[in-house]
């Protein structure tokens, strides 16, 4: 039992890290995360959407010293239930979502490594039976230095999560997992290989045949029945491929403007997903470093899922000197952890992108 205990200590503490200092490098994607737990169906608890923030960075960092304190030997009843307490809870959360697909990713590890919703229950369910070996066995469970050493490494552990926190919450985060990165194309992230997986259908064909319903399964072609067609019910038993960037488009009156955007020698993305929510304060910045850009031959955009009346309103109290195209806000969400955040292109590919507190590192050439 000693050594199950000791293996399972090492394995939990080491995910426990892990998985929160991938969230700790993005507390903000994490709360969007959060948000769709409370907002569709699976915990039912809109009321707390507007502290998503607040709970994502405590979860965060509470994770990762959990893992440390699991680690260390420190603190070992606590330790152990509340390690119990957050796996019960993760499990509910993803067995629910995946089985009423209600969010097709848990978030768990961030953008760095997507789970389908049953990979994170069965991930949950493998660690719910190592904490319950941890549980039942604390008693294996030992320190590893002195009171005084596990008390300081605990503390030093809280305080690089909460300085490590609140860079990336203002600032951009650190390490880049998703595929507006610098460096990336978005032209390129859209494609789809000619070798790519096509999606398999199966096709449920329902048919009045002599006054009785005969059902039919194929997987695409209309099947030879002598009766008459009812309906057809489509399930699809098999994913195709889906390019790392999808629903991306830059559009103005209904027309999608992206294809041509995205060939701008010197484009300039001012990008905020919800004008209600914006950082108004930063325009004024916005505004000299767009007009600074403008200045050097740059096409200026903003891009925003808020509606006409508030894009115009913002560009008329702030003077600024381009137009708003609408942008889906999930979308818009992912390219930056920044409302507003500034993005700078060529010819689609992304050379800086900024946080609203970094305006200042932006160079026009």
């Amino acid at each position: 039992m000693k050594y199950l205990v000791n293996i399972s200590r090492i394995l939990v503490g080491i995910l426990f890290i892990f998985s929160g200092l991938i969230k700790l490098n993005d507390p903000v994607g994490f709360s969007f995360k959060l948000e769709e737990y409370f907002s569709q169906g699976v915990l039912d608890l809109p009321f707390l959407e507007p502290y998503a923030l607040a709970i994502s960075i405590f979860v965060v960092i509470f994770e990762v010293v959990l893992g440390v304190v699991l680690l260390l030997g420190y603190r070992v009843k606590f330790t152990v239930w509340s390690l119990l307490i957050m796996i019960i809870g993760f499990t509910f959360l993803t067995f629910y979502s995946a089985y009423f697909n209600k969010v097709t990713d848990c978030g768990c590890f961030g953008d760095a490594i997507k789970l389908t919703p049953w990979e994170s229950f069965t991930k949950d369910i493998i660690l719910l039976v190592l904490i319950l070996i941890l549980f039942f066995g604390r008693k294996y469970i030992s320190p590893l230095f002195s009171r005084g050493a596990l008390r300081i490494i605990t503390l030093l552990a809280v305080v690089f999560s909460i300085v490590y926190c609140n860079h990336v919450l203002n600032h951009l985060p650190v390490v880049d997992f998703r595929p507006y990165k610098i460096g990336a194309n978005i032209e390129e992230g859209m494609a789809v290989p000619e070798d790519a997986p096509k999606p398999v259908y199966d096709y449920a064909w329902r048919f009045n045949v002599d006054g009785e319903e005969k059902i039919i399964v194929t997987q695409g072609d209309y099947p030879s029945v002598d009766g008459e067609f009812i309906d057809v019910e489509t399930t699809e038993v098999q994913k195709g491929y889906e390019p790392p960037i999808h629903d991306f488009t830059i559009e103005q009156q209904g027309e999608d403007f992206a294809a041509s955007l995205l060939q701008e020698p010197k484009l300039v993305m001012v990008i905020a997903y919800d004008l209600a929510k914006t950082n108004e304060d930063a325009y004024d910045g916005i505004k000299k470093v767009t007009d600074a850009a403008l200045e050097e031959g740059y096409k200026v955009i903003g891009m925003s899922a808020s509606d006409e009346q508030r894009t115009s309103g913002l560009v008329e109290d702030y003077n600024l000197d381009f137009e708003f195209y609408f942008t889906d806000e999930t979308t818009l969400k992912t390219i930056v952890r920044s409302n507003p955040g500034v993005l700078v292109l060529e010819k689609g590919t992304i050379r800086q992108k900024v946080h609203y507190n970094d305006l200042d590192q932006l160079k026009f050439e």
